[in-house]
């Protein structure tokens, strides 16, 4: 892998990696997605069919250097949602980093969908949902030992949902979608960074990066740009 911009560089390792994605201590929300070069973010449902060694690589750095992954339940139950435990080898990345070697996943659900019994329901997973939910599921994931955060009342506050995570010691929130997630986080004002592979494909179809139109129009300042066998992986600022 090398870098292309800012200053140019060449076969980057592990550790240049971190320190490539690595952000000053404090609060951030940074978003992670792989797209197509027409916009899709899949390929028969899951974002797999755009991956490329050097996506998983980056996809493994970030994961390393968050507090929180923050998933839409959709995405959490399509692409297959697990716990990341310590003796995995991104719990074993993250001990060497100094970090916790588990790192929760957080899924936002309006509905509280997620079911007792599911591969996330248990300790350290967290939900963020709304008031509107049914509060006997909320009550039974609970029981389950999932963290349980009720922001705002008929839908998901996310600038809410974000205070609440901080105030638990997640302050580095990396969020892995979906689109409509990303949409209304970018609607919400919540988005720090977008990190955006950029894969050498045309895909067609619905999926796209985002679900719908934004109330306004988001302008991200380029940042970074690595490349590897023609994939790119760009680092943007909001903000």
């Amino acid at each position: 892998m090398r870098r292309l911009h800012p200053s140019p560089a060449t076969d980057l390792n592990d550790a240049d990696l971190t320190e490539a994605y690595r952000l000053p201590p404090g609060r951030s929300f940074r978003v992670d997605f792989v797209a197509s070069l027409d916009g899709a973010v899949t390929v028969d449902g899951v974002s797999a069919g755009l991956g490329s060694p050097g996506d998983r690589r980056v996809f493994s750095t970030l994961r390393a250097l968050a507090d929180v992954v923050l998933v839409g339940q959709g995405t959490a139950a399509g692409e297959g949602y697990g716990p990341v435990t310590a003796d995995s080898p991104l719990g074993r990345r993250r001990a060497r980093l100094g970090r916790t070697p588990e790192l929760p996943v957080a899924v936002v659900s309006r509905r509280a969908s997620m079911a007792p019994g599911d591969r996330l329901a248990q300790a350290p997973t967290l939900l963020v949902t709304c008031a509107a939910a049914d509060p006997a599921r909320r009550a039974a994931l609970a029981d389950a030992g999932v963290d349980v955060l009720v922001c705002g009342d008929a839908d998901v506050d996310l600038p809410l949902a974000v205070d609440a995570l901080a105030d638990r010691g997640f302050e580095a929130v990396l969020c892995e979608g979906g689109p409509s997630l990303l949409t209304a986080a970018l609607d919400a004002g919540v988005v720090d960074e977008l990190d955006l592979t950029v894969s050498p494909a045309l895909v067609g179809g619905q999926a796209r990066l985002l679900d719908r139109a934004l109330r306004d129009v988001v302008r991200p300042r380029l940042v970074q740009v690595l490349e590897e066998d023609g994939v790119l992986f760009t680092r943007y600022a909001l903000g």
